[in-house]
């Protein structure tokens, strides 16, 4: 075996590593690079979906909307075709695209941490192997933990910020009903922690059953549920006099050649109607909701706090891994 010699000093040369706890870091980088590859490529089709629903995407719905005003945003999401997860059919159905890919992949976060990241390894026997290399099982749950958590964080965040720019800039386009509303109320910081909460969820259901396939179920079904119960179906966010939702109050004028706003006349799709009343122009608005932020914090602290505890109770169960000491008489 030869060593490299440091030209200065005729020494063996120091081996260069890269920063992590015993690279713990980059051990965890290159064995899920496949994953974290998946996950580049599922932020950026998310984010490239909304810059296109930012500018061109909008183009059709805002030519109807400028010309016939709420009407015209109607007729041109009904007349268009099927829509699948934002590919094809009209502004309205696209829009909600990016919102059906966070949900499928809030599950994917936890099945990927309940079954590639930790119970494979478990399985294999590669996690044990680790802690005999001078690597505790804490550091080594650690580095699991922290390296997802930033990818996860990150991308997540990313996405949540675009996609309220788009909300600002188009909202006035989307059908009325319960899309607006429900989108209004789920989207937000709390989105970030409950792909953080599918995460923890995954790393404790591999620690407590230790087997890939029933690790994953019992991940993705919480995750699942988790995610079902966000948004409208929150208790806390049901009017305490009825069991419907009402809907986001809407600011509508239509306005005419002289610059006033004027309620919106009706005509449809009429010019003639509008040429009628001197209708050049309309706006319309969702009115941002009082009670968006109180439930966005609320949510948010639940699942920061239940993330906090499957974390807690991770490294507890990790406890039992954790080489006995040997007592001498």
């Amino acid at each position: 075996m030869t060593a490299l010699l440091d030209r200065d000093t005729g020494r063996p040369a120091a081996r260069r590593t890269l920063p992590g706890a015993d690279g713990l870091v980059w051990t965890v980088l290159r064995l899920h690079r496949t994953a974290m590859w998946v996950w580049t490529a599922y932020v950026a089709v998310a984010v490239g979906m909304l810059l296109w629903l930012w500018g061109p995407g909008a183009n059709a719905a805002q030519k109807a909307f400028d010309a016939f005003g709420y009407s015209g945003a109607q007729e041109n999401a009904y007349r268009d075709g099927f829509s699948f997860l934002g590919f094809g059919g009209s502004f309205d159905s696209r829009f909600y695209g990016p919102s059906s890919l966070i949900g499928i992949a809030s599950c994917a976060i936890a099945v990927f941490a309940a079954g590639p990241l930790i119970a494979r390894e478990l399985e294999r026997g590669t996690a044990g192997l680790a802690w005999t290399q001078s690597v505790s099982p804490a550091r080594w749950l650690t580095a699991k933990l922290a390296v997802p958590a930033v990818f996860v964080a990150v991308g997540t965040g990313l996405i949540v910020v675009l996609y309220r720019l788009v909300w600002n800039a188009h909202n006035h386009l989307l059908v009325a009903g319960i899309g607006p509303r429900s989108f209004a109320f789920s989207l937000g910081p709390a989105t970030v922690a409950n792909a953080l909460f599918g995460l923890a969820v995954g790393v404790l259901a591999a620690l407590v059953l230790r087997r890939t396939l029933p690790a994953l179920a019992a991940a993705g079904v919480v995750q699942f549920l988790a995610g079902a119960m966000r948004g409208n179906n929150w208790p806390f966010q049901h009017s305490p006099f009825s069991r419907l939702q009402p809907e986001l109050p809407v600011f509508s004028k239509a306005i005419t050649s002289t610059g006033a706003k004027v309620s919106d006349p009706g005509c449809y799709l009429s010019q003639k109607c509008l040429d009628r009343h001197h209708i050049t122009g309309f706006t319309r608005s969702y009115l941002p909701s009082p009670d968006y932020w109180p439930r966005q914090l609320a949510e948010t602290g639940v699942l920061l706090g239940l993330t906090a505890l499957a974390v807690a109770a991770a490294f507890l169960v990790l406890r039992r891994y954790q080489p006995k000491k040997e007592t001498t008489a």
